[in-house]
């Protein structure tokens, strides 16, 4: 077969090549602008910065000038008839990989804004809305005060209370609101601060309330930054703060599924924090190692070593592929089509787990040099795992995608094709996304269709056999009433089940790019070996049943090997080597 990999370096961000045609000019250069920005601090700074714990308000005067996050981050209705203003996925997606790319704490600033914007575009509260454009006009950040040192994110639960005001009061307050926050990022500099709370006159859903504080406020407290980094994860507190009428954004059952919605936005973007990390650990990685001479020879001629770089680059080429078929569904969503509640979730917790697992599989190669200060890898090695725990862990994301796993699986509807959606749109369905409920009776496309057409591809076909063999688990020996209240037992299924919609995306978005066949052949050796792991993982379960685990036995399936292709895709991945250094 011959070589129909790429002979450039082109499916990783490269900063010194960066220039995405399929976006606007206005976007383009901002986006460059951005990069240069980062390349003139140069690499020194970079780390040094981050070793010193330094807050990220060079990076925000930069956000100012620029006018970055209004440009990106205010939906068309509030730009001011400004065309370059709006909320856009697709381009939101390649901002939050260049951040991620240079550093979590950038990319952090951008996600708490993104996080606190969310209530405050859902809302009906228009002077609200217009404060919000106007504070990103200004160069502005946000943030979103759901969470608490007792509760976590648990919105069932608050103790950020609301009393009625008085006749004492000044004229316009109708609450005073009392109660502390936690884990609140930008919450040292927001101008408007989204925050939760319930009426303490109230009881049940009715009595939840979004509003909006400012954290220069007198009745405001910051107490501290609660992680020692760049980023300001803070714990604040509002003393008899006075809200206004036009500080409330929504109240009652629309204020739960505020909340729910804008998670539901804000946790997409954690893939491409991910994915910029990687990327830019993984040049790190092979410009040192295939430069290493070790025992004579360099360290990528050890063949652990080149299994180790094959495998990460398929893996971080799978992260992409998904979460930009992903960007193509929640683009395209709307009340007849809520697919995008099943794929948002995978993409939170499977890519960002798969982010993990690129940097474990490199720093087995680096080993020490891991962990030398002078290297961006050791910032990433220290926080890529803070992905899968933010916006809710792997497991509470894992155990919502089952939800939807009856009517993935065996009840499929028809839905009109979705293309790829890089087009300059505002993404007005997000801020319109309805009551957070119904997850059982959202349908999806026959998923087994692309899955067919690919099985030439060796390992697709042998992964598809592993896709039927679990439909048939599901339907002969499905988990019973006591397994499906053992979450220990269910999350392995729906690890498995992640497994089956990963593959899919991947292969969506593999025909649409024209992906070479052998890197998709080389990813689908990585999901065929997953899917092994976790079949064995659930024939361990203490309370798997003996269908189950002679079923989990059954499933197991060796990858098929090919040297050569092994061989083409290694030689792609040695390609990177120099292909981007960050300036010193």
């Amino acid at each position: 077969m011959p070589n129909s990999l790429p002979n450039s370096t082109g499916l990783l961000l490269n900063p010194n090549t960066f220039d995405p045609q399929r976006l606007d000019p206005e976007s383009r250069r901002l986006l460059r602008a951005l990069i240069e920005w980062f390349e003139q601090r140069g690499k020194t700074r970079l780390l040094r910065d981050d070793l010193d714990a330094e807050w990220v308000g060079d990076f925000l005067e930069f956000v100012n000038r620029e006018r970055l996050f209004a440009t990106f981050l205010t939906p068309s209705e509030f730009a001011g008839g400004d065309a370059n203003r709006r909320w856009d996925t697709s381009r939101n997606a390649v901002l939050s990989e260049i951040l991620g790319f240079y550093g979590l704490s950038y990319w952090y600033a951008e996600q708490v804004t993104i996080l606190g914007l969310g209530p405050i575009w859902q809302s009906d509260n228009v002077k609200a809305k217009e404060k919000a454009a106007a504070q990103l006009e200004a160069g502005g950040v946000m943030a979103f005060g759901l969470s608490e040192r007792e509760h976590g994110a648990d919105i069932y639960d608050t103790d950020m209370l609301l009393t009625p005001a008085t006749a004492d009061d000044a004229e316009g307050v109708v609450f005073r609101a009392s109660g502390e926050k936690y884990y609140i990022g930008n919450g040292n500099v927001a101008g408007m601060v989204s925050v939760f709370g319930r009426r303490a006159d109230v009881e049940g859903a009715d009595g939840y309330v979004w509003f909006v504080a400012d954290s220069g406020h007198e009745n405001y407290e910051l107490i501290g930054n609660v992680v020692h980094g760049q980023m300001f994860v803070s714990n604040f507190a509002l003393h008899d703060y006075p809200v206004h009428e036009e500080d409330i954004l929504c109240t009652g059952p629309e204020a739960f599924s505020a909340a729910l919605n804008t998670v539901n936005v804000g946790k997409f973007n954690l893939c491409s924090g991910s994915i910029g990390m990687c990327e830019h650990a993984f040049y790190e990685s092979i410009t040192h190692a295939n430069n290493r001479i070790l025992y004579g020879k360099p360290v990528t001629d050890f063949p652990h070593v080149r299994a180790s770089f094959v495998d990460a680059y398929a893996r971080l080429i799978a992260m992409k592929l998904f979460s930009d078929r992903a960007i193509d569904y929640f683009r395209s969503a709307s009340p007849e089509d809520r697919r995008y509640l099943l794929f948002n979730p995978v993409t939170k917790s499977k890519v960002t787990s798969e982010g993990e697992k690129v940097v474990t599989l490199l720093w087995d190669v680096l080993a020490a040099k891991g962990f030398e200060k002078n290297t961006y890898f050791s910032q990433v090695a220290r926080l890529i795992g803070a992905l899968p725990r933010l916006e809710g862990t792997v497991h509470v994301n894992v155990a919502q995608i089952l939800k939807f796993m009856p009517n993935f699986m065996f009840s499929p509807a028809e839905y009109p094709p979705i293309g790829t959606r890089d087009d300059p749109a505002d993404d007005v369905f997000f801020w319109s996304q309805g009551p957070a409920r119904g997850a059982s009776k959202v349908r999806f496309a026959d998923w087994a269709p692309v899955y067919e057409r690919n099985t030439g591809i060796a390992n697709v076909g042998r992964f598809y056999e592993q896709v039927q063999a679990f439909k048939e688990l599901l339907a002969t020996a499905a988990p019973d009433s006591d397994q499906q209240a053992d979450l220990d037992f269910v999350l392995v299924v729906g690890h498995l089940f992640s497994l089956v919609v990963y593959g899919q995306l991947i292969l969506e978005q593999a025909e649409l790019t024209g992906l070479a066949p052998e890197l998709v052949d080389q990813i689908f050796d990585v999901q065929v070996r997953d899917f092994s792991g976790y079949a064995v993982a659930l024939h361990g379960k203490p309370s798997s049943t003996s269908a189950q685990q002679a079923w989990a036995l059954s499933a197991v399936r060796k990858p098929v090997a090919d040297p050569a292709r092994f061989g083409r895709v290694w030689e792609q991945v040695r390609a990177y080597d120099g292909a981007y250094e960050m300036r010193p």
